[in-house]
């Protein structure tokens, strides 16, 4: 499980790095190319999907000044260890404001790397 731990905060690392360097080089490495996300929060109906190739660079131009870490609080092996289901809370501090959000990660084992298949990320507020 350590292992997951030290790829999920290279992640976060890689995200952080693009905030300030305004490049989404080294984002979707992380990626399946099979991935999908789900983002929501309390005034939307339908949460919004997006996959593999969404526009990363336009994330990185809304948010400005920004900062994301992740806590997890839970780890479950599924699929003889292929696949971890994450749960746990990130927070995007933007221009020095906190956004909260209850996230799932699947990862899944391709090649011998852990590359995220899906998220789920429902906001706080």
């Amino acid at each position: 499980m350590e292992e997951i731990k030290e790829i999920i905060d290279d992640y976060f690392r890689t995200w952080n790095d693009a905030f300030v360097s305004q490049s989404e080089e080294g984002i979707r490495a992380y990626m399946s190319k099979s991935f999908i996300g789900h983002w929501a929060h309390s005034d939307l109906d339908i949460p919004m999907q997006y996959r593999y190739d969404y526009n990363i660079q336009n994330v990185l131009e809304q948010y400005g000044n920004a900062k994301k870490s992740f806590e997890p609080s839970a780890i479950t092996e599924r699929k003889d260890g292929k696949q971890l289901i994450v749960v746990g809370r990130e927070t995007n501090m933007i221009n020095e404001k906190p956004y909260r959000a209850q996230c799932m990660l699947i990862w899944q084992k391709e090649d011998n790397e852990w590359k995220l298949l899906r998220e789920y990320i429902e906001l706080e507020r």
